[in-house]
């Protein structure tokens, strides 16, 4: 049923688009035209992200869709977009967004499946690397003692064969301990993976050199965990709490069968987990901050079990297990796992299979003779950097067409002398040098020319690197306009606050202490030696004897409707009634209750800015009315609005 609603909802999408002459003008800005099918694109693209209904409304979006217009228009008369730090940022983000859109998707769907097949599984293994250069072809004599030394490991077992050849510098024996995929370059990755438990591989080659590997044992993966935690902040406002003596304070409340998920509601520091008893969202290995939070998430076996404080940078914690399962499935994992592919060392697959597709759509003409003829002006210099580039050389014949773009002998020879240093001290052919210089130079040329036109053949990456252009453009602008002209104003900050007072107010607070325990007759004993005039320390110090933990103090301004309150607390001087809140039982000692008052500009500074960058960008977008002509075709709109409303 999803995907019968999902097609309709796209055949009705292409509909509208059709329905849409290309040429039709919806609205213009000083005769600067904005096609309809743009609105109508954007309309869609936002109809289910927007919660304000106001904004589905069609005439409502084309106010704000003309305001941003308007934006960008006033962006691009103050030459926003000629600013070096705007380039730079667009050419950064169209760099990225260009190799999303560039990649032969049969052969990244292949490799991304295997990725993910593969972190099914970690490996143990260890190696034997012989280091030899890239670039040299002579390798029969390395290829043939590694699989001396793969007999060897075989027969004598790895430990013999590592303690004699290890030298930690052409030759590496190491023992490599669990690894799963990404953690190794493709090549070893696929040789270990393709190695039995048990088993030496064959020799194989990486850009460090030849290994052999020797694949002791595989495990499934750790998979998934969920944890609740309670944590109590390295930084606290009130001096005299010490992160681990409250930590422990907590812990033994834990042993004494005091529910987890009520203390984390009452002493967690972790705001945004605390209300719902501390749980946090499912995590996998590697995806916290946190190495020491991961391990002893992963460490606990059985549901339910409560781990002891621990320390991080974040501060003092107790971790529970909820639950663990096994990795997810493919198809929630697989835009992961397709990023990691892109940013791996396989990537080059994707590149070499797409550039093959390209070279037939730009239709390639090679030039065969001018291969011959650049192996014949390369000599033995080339390999010690003194190569140049000939004086009688042919500069502007056709070295390799691509599409319209002609690439001269000169290109290559300057390609050839800038890359030199890279086969400094080198042994191979100069016919070896050339092929394997030009595959690669080609290769990249090709996707070169790919990524300049890929806006003009690319509808879809066209519009989105529109969005963002114009979306970079509007935030430096209303940087410049607003934001900070907002928070730099402090004579208009102080008169917008001074107009505006009753709309910050401090509700009703109290200064005093919150008693805590789960246990109703200790919060009593509280109260009488409350009465009797005992201090909070001493208090402690009674009830909290034999290193039982009873009870817990917190010292604070507490607001009106801060979590620490009970809901239906009275706001009075003196020592309060016992509350039963949080699965706990508390009574707060007030010592002076706050009645509710305005706040100063300092107290309300967030919210303060906030309101006065509206009402600056409000006046503004009057003065861009004002400023730029804009002309509605009500025909266009009225075309477009049978067509989105119907």
């Amino acid at each position: 049923m999803k995907h019968f609603i999902t097609a309709i909802f796209f055949c009705f999408s292409v509909t509208v688009f059709a329905q849409i002459d290309k040429n039709d003008i919806l609205f213009t800005v000083d005769e600067e035209p904005v096609m309809a099918s743009e609105f109508v694109r954007v309309y869609n693209k936002n109809l289910d992200l927007v919660k304000d209904e106001s904004q589905k409304d069609v005439d409502a979006y084309l106010e704000l869709f003309i305001n941003y217009q308007l934006k960008v228009k006033e962006a691009r008369r103050l030459e926003l977009d000629k600013d070096a730090k705007y380039i730079r940022e667009f050419t950064n983000y169209k760099s990225q967004l260009t190799k999303n859109f560039l990649s032969d998707s049969k052969v990244t769907e292949t490799l991304v499946k295997e990725a993910y097949d593969r972190s099914t599984e970690d490996i143990k293994a260890s190696h034997v690397l012989i280091r030899i250069e890239e670039t040299n072809t002579d390798t029969t004599q390395v290829y043939n003692r590694l699989l001396e030394l793969r007999q060897r490991i075989m027969k004598e077992g790895y430990d013999v064969v590592k303690n004699e050849v290890h030298n930690g510098k052409t030759v590496f024996a190491e023992d490599l301990g669990y690894f799963s995929v990404f953690k190794m370059v493709y090549a070893f990755e696929t040789a270990a993976y393709n190695t039995k438990i048990g088993e030496v591989s064959m020799p194989f080659r990486t850009r460090f050199g030849f290994h052999i590997v020797n694949v002791t044992d595989k495990r499934p993966s750790l998979g998934e965990v969920t944890v609740a935690h309670i944590m109590v902040a390295n930084n606290q406002k009130d001096t005299l709490l010490v992160p681990e003596t409250r930590i422990n304070e907590i812990y033994k409340k834990l042993q004494q069968g005091e529910k987890f998920e009520s203390l984390a509601k009452q002493f967690s520091d972790d705001k945004s987990s605390s209300s719902k008893g501390g749980q946090l969202a499912p995590f996998t290995g590697g995806q916290l901050g946190s190495q020491e939070f991961e391990d002893m998430a992963f460490s606990l076996k059985d549901k339910g079990q409560v781990s002891e404080p621990f320390k991080t940078d974040f501060g003092w914690h107790i971790v529970k297990l909820i639950g663990k399962s096994s990795i997810q499935p493919y198809e929630k994992t697989k835009a992961i796992f397709e990023n990691k592919v892109k940013r791996d060392s396989r990537s080059k697959l994707i590149n070499t299979s797409l550039a093959k597709q390209l070279d037939e759509k730009y239709k390639v003409v090679d030039n065969k003779d001018a291969l011959s003829y650049f192996e014949t002006i390369i000599n033995d210099s080339y390999f010690k950097q003194a190569w140049i580039v000939p004086v009688d050389l042919e500069q502007e014949k056709i070295f390799l067409t691509i599409g319209t773009k002609k690439i001269t002998y000169g290109d290559f020879a300057q390609h050839l002398f800038k890359i030199q240093r890279t086969y400094a001290n080198k042994k191979m052919s100069t016919k070896a040098l050339i092929n394997s210089i030009y595959s690669k130079y080609k290769e990249d040329e090709v996707i070169l020319y790919n990524k300049e036109n890929l806006e003009f053949e690319n509808e879809d990456f066209a519009h989105v690197l529109k969005e963002y252009r114009d979306g970079l453009l509007l935030f430096d602008l209303m940087e410049k306009q607003v934001w900070n002209a907002a928070s730099k104003d402090t004579v208009g900050l102080k008169a917008f606050h001074a107009n505006n007072k009753d709309n910050y107010m401090w509700e009703d607070r109290v200064e005093g202490v919150i008693l805590s325990s789960a246990n109703k007759n200790m919060i009593e004993k509280a109260i009488k030696l409350l009465n009797k005039g005992k201090t909070i320390e001493a208090i402690e110090a009674e009830l909290n004897k034999d290193e039982a933990q009873n009870i817990i103090s917190t010292s604070d301004i507490f607001e009106l409707g801060d979590k620490e309150l009970p809901k239906d607390f009275e706001f009075k001087e003196g020592i309060s009634k016992v509350y039963e809140h949080n699965d706990a039982y508390h009574v707060i000692m007030v010592k002076t209750v706050i009645s509710k008052s305005h706040k100063t500009l300092d107290a309300a500074r967030g919210k303060i800015v906030s309101d006065y960058q509206n009402q600056i960008e409000n006046d503004w977008i009057k003065s861009l009315n004002e400023r730029y002509n804009v002309k509605v075709d009500h025909k266009v709109l009225k075309k477009v609005k049978s067509l989105i409303l119907n």
